[in-house]
């Protein structure tokens, strides 16, 4: 199960650079205004996450279960950073709520919550996370998503929706 687990964490990092980069390319390439501004949103979600979560873990210092508890948890894996929250689970769930709030179906919320979750999980199962550590996390991860979803809403309102690429041809017609 280890194994597994292992895989599931090491994907969010490669999941986190990937989704907005490959939103970004496609939005320029299909001259797509929506789906860039989508990328821009997951890519500031995600960077207000990860900021957040790391002051938190070294202003609150928590130590990982398995310094704790050396002779009952046996780490499959070190991280060189405290444990509270879960920047992994915050990156997931950030990744998930970013997603899931441009694109409200079913079949994009489904799987990015499971995987969400999965990597909350493995992070508990290679010892490396507290069962708080991952809910909390998951809140700051979907909390910083929702918060900078909304916050871009406003700003895109407030500058009446005009196209993020001055090109000509990148333009819809007035």
């Amino acid at each position: 199960m280890h194994g597994f687990s292992t895989v599931i964490s090491e994907s969010t990092i490669y999941v986190a650079a990937a989704v907005p980069v490959v939103m970004g390319i496609t939005s320029l390439a299909t001259r797509n205004d929506a789906l860039l501004k989508d990328a821009l949103c997951v890519g500031v979600g995600l960077g207000l996450s990860v900021g957040l979560c790391m002051s938190m873990k070294y202003i609150i210092d928590r130590p990982r279960p398995y310094e704790t508890f050396p002779d009952y948890i046996h780490n499959i894996t070190t991280e060189g950073s405290p444990s509270f929250p879960s920047g992994h689970t915050t990156i997931a769930f950030s990744i998930a709520t970013s997603l899931t709030l441009a694109y409200p179906k079913w079949y994009v919320a489904v799987p990015s919550f499971l995987w969400a979750s999965s990597v909350g999980y493995s992070r508990m199962n290679l010892g490396v996370h507290y069962p708080t550590d991952v809910l909390a996390g998951a809140v700051l991860g979907a909390g910083s998503a929702y918060l900078t979803y909304e916050l871009n809403k406003l700003l895109w309102k407030k500058c009446n929706n005009k196209p993020l690429i001055g090109l000509k041809s990148y333009q819809t017609a007035p």
